[in-house]
């Protein structure tokens, strides 16, 4: 049985890291609008005037493996629960909105399992989820299958499309799931531009991709265009998560003195490659340590020490992104300057991708004529066009149906200037797929 938990349940809705400040204190007088957002059906109703109850499941992973991306959801929910508490209005008809957020636990089996839940026993209406294929597919599919309206993000589109069923150049088995994220061709032109900067290298490119729907994208998809680019990629096969030894392929990656590392692991399969790599050598060795899906997080990589200086990565939200909320009118600057205020966490890139989901499906509710009917708002999916703090999302451009590709932007993990509050800054290094994307540094050599 799962737990139906609200928002306020989870460790990261906590304000406790600034003393002195209260839930209350903060919200004021917004409190009592905040938490009708979130009762019981009939009590959310009576706080919008009995209007009729639009329900919004929300199913990421706030424990577990993948945590990491769950951290900033409750925050993100807070801020949409407050917009909404006076209710939506939709073809001059007003809806008291319920927004429903569940904990996968980093586990693909409960997130299928919460969504089933959602579906079948809370009657959503249109369903949200983000953060990795373990989490998004599980969930889309169930959604496909119950006829329900879906919005995901945070997973390559490949390993969303293709790794659901989809093949290259048929028509798209999915009637009731949407999807906008980057995908192989934007991590190409990031990667193409970021290696090609400032930092000389040999060109040869160690890949560590793993055995799951992730790794397989990337090796199909990405790796290609790499060796087209003049890249020389050295594979030394798929591997599982959870491996524990790597010393076979950090010989082989030191063998062939490949410069640039490349992976897109699960974080703690990182943190053991990359304390092995250190261990033999194999770090001293590399110019560029290019990782994704893992040491996305401030938390993430200060675990590593000083082995996480100089990582490079690439972001598909930064706080200096010239794009803002529809939803509530922030800026990604003010997005990022409160939540750091709210919690005395350090921002994460996941914030704005949060944030980004709810303004779509809020908007794609808002343009659907009929948020109860489940046929309208997958229509209003299929042609949605909005602009959200990670950037414009366009379900009419492709570049397959049931997807909108957003970019990604090259920047790198460096330690942060004396008097920060925090360990470390993350500057943007390229533009590549976004040139109205503020650049801040120069790429710096790992081993500098």
């Amino acid at each position: 049985m799962t737990r139906k938990s609200k928002s306020n349940d989870h460790p990261g809705d906590s304000f406790a890291a600034r003393p002195g400040l209260t839930r209350r204190r903060l919200l004021g007088g917004a409190g009592t609008l905040l938490a009708t957002a979130s009762l019981p059906a009939s009590l959310a109703r009576a706080a919008t005037g009995d209007a009729e109850l639009l329900k919004i499941g929300f199913v990421s992973p706030r424990t577990g493996a993948l945590a990491g991306f769950g951290e900033c959801d409750p925050h993100v929910l807070e801020l949409a629960r407050k917009k909404l508490a006076g209710g939506l209005s939709v073809g001059g008809k007003k809806y008291a909105v319920q927004l429903i957020d569940r904990d996968t636990q980093s586990d693909p089996a409960r997130a299928s399992s919460l969504a089933k839940s959602l579906i079948n026993d809370e009657h959503v209406d249109m369903m949200l989820t983000t953060s990795t294929p373990e989490v998004v597919n599980p969930v889309s599919d169930a959604c496909e299958a119950a006829g329900v309206p879906c919005l995901s993000t945070v997973v390559p589109w490949e390993s969303w499309y293709f790794g659901r069923g989809a093949k290259p150049g048929q028509p798209s088995p999915f009637h009731w799931t949407y999807h906008f994220c980057f995908g192989g061709g934007d991590f190409f032109r990031a990667y193409n531009s970021q290696w090609n900067g400032p930092v000389k290298t040999n060109k040869k490119v160690g890949i560590l991709y793993p055995n799951d729907a992730d790794g397989n994208a990337v090796r199909e998809h990405l790796a290609p265009e790499l060796a087209k680019a003049g890249f020389t990629i050295v594979d030394p096969g798929a591997y599982e998560d959870g491996t524990t030894d790597f010393s076979a392929q950090i010989a082989k990656f030191k063998a062939e003195r490949c410069e640039i590392f490349n992976t897109f692991p699960i974080p703690p399969d990182f943190a053991t490659f990359w304390r092995q790599a250190a261990q033999q050598g194999y770090t001293r060795m590399v110019k560029i340590a290019q990782i994704a899906k893992t040491g996305l997080f401030p938390s993430q990589v200060e675990a590593l020490g000083s082995l996480g200086y100089n990582l490079a990565t690439a972001c598909y939200w930064h706080p200096t992104w010239p794009y803002k909320s529809p939803l509530t009118g922030l800026s990604s600057e003010a997005l990022g300057i409160g939540y750091e205020k709210a919690t005395g966490r350090q921002w994460t890139q996941q914030l704005g991708a949060s944030m980004a989901l709810v303004d779509a499906g809020i908007e794609t509710l808002m343009k659907s004529g009929d948020p109860k009917n489940k046929a309208d708002v997958a229509k209003a999916l299929g042609t949605l066009k909005v602009v959200t703090p990670i950037g414009p999302i366009d379900f009419t451009k492709g570049p397959v149906p049931n997807v909108s590709a957003t970019p990604i932007i090259g920047c790198q993990w460096v330690k942060a200037k004396s008097g920060s509050k925090f360990k470390l800054d993350l500057p943007i290094t390229e533009h590549a797929d976004d040139p109205k994307v503020p650049i801040a540094a120069k790429l710096r050599a790992y081993n500098a």
